[in-house]
């Protein structure tokens, strides 16, 4: 990641109940704008994206389009 004057701010953590680095949610205020939402997950990788991407994300999940890959 490049080095900005402001890190990334943690905005959620999914699962929690561990101590075995869960997904979590940052908002990297000071990252190029096509980059400043990051999502990390428990491997070590992450998903870099812009407000509008993430935004696109979220109103997708809220309208149900990805209802059909959640596993019971």
């Amino acid at each position: 990641m490049p080095d900005h004057t402001n890190g990334p701010e943690p905005v959620a953590t999914f699962c929690g109940n561990c101590n075995c680095g869960c997904p979590q949610l940052f908002v990297y205020p000071s990252a190029p704008a096509e980059q400043r939402v990051i999502l990390t997950d428990d491997f070590g990788q992450r998903v870099q994206m812009s407000f509008d991407q993430f935004t696109n994300l979220v109103d997708d999940a809220k309208a149900g389009k990805l209802d059909g890959i959640a596993l019971p």
